[in-house]
């Protein structure tokens, strides 16, 4: 059996002893600084979870909220149709953004596009593509960093106009609730004062968040190579040539195969299996193996083997 991912035992620790009152420090102003240096941006929020995250930024856009067919989170549309915003649907290859088809578009001033450092989780976004083309077309960039936040290879996290994440389980950032919301924007700020007002979370949170922090790079790219290996031993994998937490495999048969996966592939918790079509991995039949979802401690070789082995015997 796996086991599912969950804060270290030293964040817990922490936690703990903040409840307790025992600990004398401003863990909500530490965080802010590390979130700054992370994601190079000034103006940092703490927020209660990365739905609350989402819901500020969004209220802050006065044109439409452009939003991936696929491989996003389903709370963009969800919050976005509550804000009663103007929802423009973005086609893609499988999650993936193409500045082609941006092009296709016809959007209001003021509009931004909300999407995931990696589509479906599977697959790195270009960022710096999509970053570029937004910024000469005046479009506002919102990257939902959750699994991203911390990359050194490609800066993921960094690049776009407003930084968000949830620090929720099982994030990169792993403290069962949580999230921040970073930008140069002041002005996202200045819109936002109520939403704020209803998103703030606790100094037990920021204790675990400050200290998860400081191993975030290092989680993530565990994550990556773990990734990288099952993704090189299976055949047939979703963008097997880009970077990922996660593996998607399409398959005619993905339900049953997914079924008899769930009875071998357990954790002590919830599960590492997820059965697509799934607007938040790929609109179409496929099995997703959520490595992300492990503690780092079981991303060793031979745990990752006996997921390929498990897998090709049903493929």
């Amino acid at each position: 059996m796996f086991r599912f991912k969950r804060p270290s035992r030293k964040t817990l620790d922490i936690m703990s002893e903040v409840a307790k009152g025992n600990v004398d420090k401003n863990f909500e102003e530490s965080c802010i600084a590390k979130i700054r240096d992370l994601t190079t941006k000034e103006h940092v929020k703490m927020t209660s979870s990365g739905n609350n995250s989402i819901f500020i930024a969004l209220s802050a856009i006065t044109g439409d909220i452009i939003i991936p067919d696929q491989g996003g989170w389903h709370g963009f549309k969800q919050i976005a149709k509550f804000l009663d915003k103007n929802i423009v649907t973005l086609k893609t290859d499988a999650g993936l953004i193409n500045a082609d088809y941006l092009d296709e578009l016809e959007i209001s001033e003021g509009s931004a596009l909300i999407f995931t450092s990696f589509a479906g989780y599977t697959a790195e976004q270009d960022i710096r593509s999509i970053v570029s083309y937004c910024k000469d077309n005046s479009i506002t960039t919102i990257e939902d960093a959750s699994a991203g936040i911390g990359d050194s290879e490609n800066r993921l996290g960094c690049r776009s106009d407003i930084i968000l994440a949830s620090t929720g389980s099982p994030k990169i950032i792993n403290v069962g609730s949580g999230g921040f919301i970073a930008t140069n924007d002041d002005d996202v700020f200045k819109r936002t004062s109520l939403p704020q007002k209803l998103s703030k979370t606790t100094e037990i949170i920021c204790s675990g968040i400050d200290n998860e922090i400081d191993n975030v790079s290092k989680n993530l790219q565990v994550s990556l190579n773990a990734t990288e290996h099952v993704k090189k031993h299976i055949p047939n994998t979703l963008h097997a040539d880009k970077r990922g937490i996660n593996v998607i495999i399409p398959h005619e048969n993905s339900k049953s195969i997914c079924w008899d996966l769930k009875k071998t592939l357990t954790t002590d918790k919830s599960g590492i299996v997820t059965t697509c079509p799934n607007y938040n991995r790929v609109k179409q039949k496929a099995i997703c193996i959520e490595i992300k979802n492990l503690d780092y401690a079981c991303l060793e070789k031979e745990n990752l083997d006996i997921i390929i082995d498990e897998v090709n015997s049903l493929l």
